[in-house]
């Protein structure tokens, strides 16, 4: 185990996935709009509706989340009307319910009003609450100071010359 975060000054941040999800997902609009993904919204006005947004802002943050793959659209049509498309998670978009799951947790505990949270997400087979945790391939939890920080095979190196 080696304390990467000392050296840290040689890091270059130019590869983090942490800055490249947030240009994905990193607005307000589009987080809504994965959230109302995963609470069965498919069609465009209703996204509009659900997160209380103008049109042209639906239709922007639409097109970026299904130009990233978190999102397909996909079309139906109603009787008598012309063909019109819906939007479906992707596999892609799929997995990003543990990061949604983790913000509703923290803002369930750090940012409810005194009634509470709104909703609670249960697990269809027993009823219990769902909860994010973090956990490692051994399957230990894992709490705040129980991890360390180590080169992945990403990392990046700033170049001491180009300083």
């Amino acid at each position: 185990m080696t304390d990467l975060l000392a050296g840290r000054e040689d890091w270059s941040m130019a590869n983090c996935s942490i800055a490249r999800a947030l240009e994905v997902v990193g607005t307000r609009t589009a987080l809504l709009i994965m959230r109302e993904a995963f609470f069965g919204t498919r069609r465009f006005d209703d996204f509009a509706q659900r997160v209380g947004i103008g049109e042209p802002a639906a239709s922007a943050r639409l097109k970026e989340l299904t130009a990233a793959g978190l999102l397909e659209r996909v079309p139906y049509q109603e009787p008598g009307q012309r063909t019109r498309y819906a939007y479906q998670l992707t596999e892609k978009g799929r997995d990003f319910l543990p990061v949604l799951v983790a913000l509703r947790q923290w803002g369930d505990t750090w940012a409810a009003d005194e009634q509470g949270p709104p909703v609670v997400v249960r697990h269809k087979e027993c009823g219990t609450a769902v909860h994010a945790v973090i956990r490692c391939d051994e399957g230990h939890d894992v709490r705040f100071g129980e991890s360390f920080v180590d080169a992945g095979p990403g990392l990046l190196r700033v170049d001491p010359d180009s300083a």
